[in-house]
């Protein structure tokens, strides 16, 4: 029986996997998610899941910083114009809020060239516009 994708990245030169204790952050945003979806439902503007989003953390002890401007370093000069993050989680997690009925392909882009220019490993997708949590939530490694 063939690897699965997920195992064959382990055996890749170079590939660390993510640590436990940050594994274990992404259980509880996941739950946090699964938890506003469970009570707000879809249809609601995006502000409003990432203020029950952030409350949700709150609750389970994480700390998380909301709307996050990073800024771009290019050519050895610093813009401040750079990206906004919707949430960084205990500074590891970077989790991308959307509330919409049709899942952009520039989105999957935007939380990978996040991850990339931030140097964390980690980040979510999650679109609170969907019947069940489960089908709006999208992990992504680097």
């Amino acid at each position: 029986m063939p690897p699965s994708h997920e195992n064959s990245k382990i055996h890749k030169e170079g590939y660390k996997p993510i640590p436990e204790s940050i594994e274990k952050i992404a259980r509880l945003v996941v739950d946090s998610a699964f938890t506003v979806h469970q009570n707000l439902g879809p249809g609601l503007l995006e502000k409003v899941y990432e203020v029950c989003f952030c409350h949700e953390l709150n609750k389970r002890g994480l700390e998380y910083a909301r709307q996050v401007n990073i800024p771009i370093v290019y050519d050895n000069l610093t813009f401040d114009e750079g990206l906004r993050i919707d949430v960084i989680v205990e500074d590891c997690i970077i989790c991308e809020l959307k509330a919409l009925e049709t899942v952009n392909p520039v989105w999957e882009a935007q939380i990978l060239s996040h991850l990339r220019l931030t140097g964390k490993r980690l980040g979510f997708l999650i679109n609170f516009n969907v019947p069940k949590i489960k089908y709006g939530i999208r992990r992504f490694n680097s």
